[in-house]
């Protein structure tokens, strides 16, 4: 896992980035929630830039830099662990995700034309047919002339 610093990343890049994932519905019930959804977007698109491959290793990411994320967001309960970003991320609507996502992209490279290539995969045997659990679905989009990944 490599080290990106968060300090280069301009302020007003960062809202506009957290204005773009904020047209992202949250799916839980809003008194339940401890950790707000722009503070776990943000922590895994930052996580996911420096390249943890899983959730478990973007918690462990987000424990490591909590002072640096606090720096934009407040995150007041900390920073939510590895099994309970996979709940949460596996809530949220691929669709919209993949359309802010794009939505970002453009507007960071205004001038460039814009492909974005969208892969789903599903996991073998991560559903659970007793509890009707569905089995787990994992999206990444490309941004190709940017050559930005988030998975």
């Amino acid at each position: 896992m490599s080290v990106v610093p968060l300090d280069i990343l301009p302020p007003s890049r960062l809202k506009a980035l957290l204005d773009h994932f904020g047209e992202i519905d949250d799916p839980r019930v809003p008194w339940q929630v401890a950790h707000p959804l722009p503070e776990v977007l943000l922590l895994v698109v930052c996580g996911t830039i420096c390249d943890c491959e899983d959730y478990d290793l973007i918690a462990e990411w987000g424990e490591a830099h909590l002072p640096i994320l606090r720096r934009y967001l407040p995150y007041h309960h900390g920073v939510p662990g590895g099994r309970w970003l996979t709940i949460l991320m596996n809530r949220i609507d691929p669709h919209l995700f993949a359309s802010a996502f794009t939505a970002r992209v453009r507007a960071t490279w205004p001038q460039r034309p814009d492909f974005v290539a969208i892969d789903g995969k599903t996991s073998r045997r991560s559903h659970d047919r007793a509890t009707g659990r569905p089995p787990l679905h994992l999206v990444s989009a490309f941004a190709t002339t940017a050559r930005l990944m988030l998975g």
